[in-house]
């Protein structure tokens, strides 16, 4: 695993469209493995942030995308250990169901960027970067696992934030 880029974390949103309402039966078994999926990721190696809603558990209650849309944002000190996570634990599992709950997306559903290590993007900043990927492509500035870019090479895109404390 490489060692995370000094002063750079990489940020990630991807966003899932219901099939049903998230009230529905359907998608409980989804629901059901939210929290074991969640617990694991705070304790993965190189996590650093997930975005969730205040008093709750996770994010399923925002709706910023749609109210058929769920968003998942969150921060790592690597792309390893974002990928790690993803594809290497009981997160794959969810990923292998996802068509028992979601719509197909035909344009991208997720993007990657850097940010300062410290800042905590807003849902704002990553839904912008989600439409700049989806707009013009991979670069720098907005990015998927199958077309990355490093850090230094993503420098002039960084967000120009002061970062906040991590939680």
């Amino acid at each position: 695993m490489t060692e995370p880029a000094p002063g750079a974390h990489l940020a990630q949103l991807n966003v899932a469209t219901l099939l049903h309402p998230f009230e529905d039966p359907r998608i409980a078994p989804f629901v059901e493995m939210l929290d074991p999926v969640n617990s694991a990721a705070d304790g993965a190696p190189g996590f650093v942030w997930r975005l969730v809603e205040e008093g709750e558990g996770d994010a399923t209650g925002l709706r910023p995308a749609g109210e058929d849309v769920i968003v998942n944002l969150s921060v790592w000190e690597t792309r390893e250990a974002l990928w790690d996570f993803a594809y290497r634990s009981g997160h794959l599992e969810v990923m292998r169901r996802r068509r028992e709950w979601f719509r197909r997306h035909v344009e991208a559903h997720l993007v990657l960027w850097w940010v300062p290590a410290g800042h905590l993007p807003t849902v704002g900043e990553a839904l912008e970067r989600l439409s700049d990927l989806r707009a013009h492509g991979p670069s720098p500035r907005a990015f998927t696992f199958a077309s990355t870019y490093t850090a230094a090479e993503a420098a002039r895109h960084l967000p120009a934030a002061v970062p906040s404390a991590c939680p």
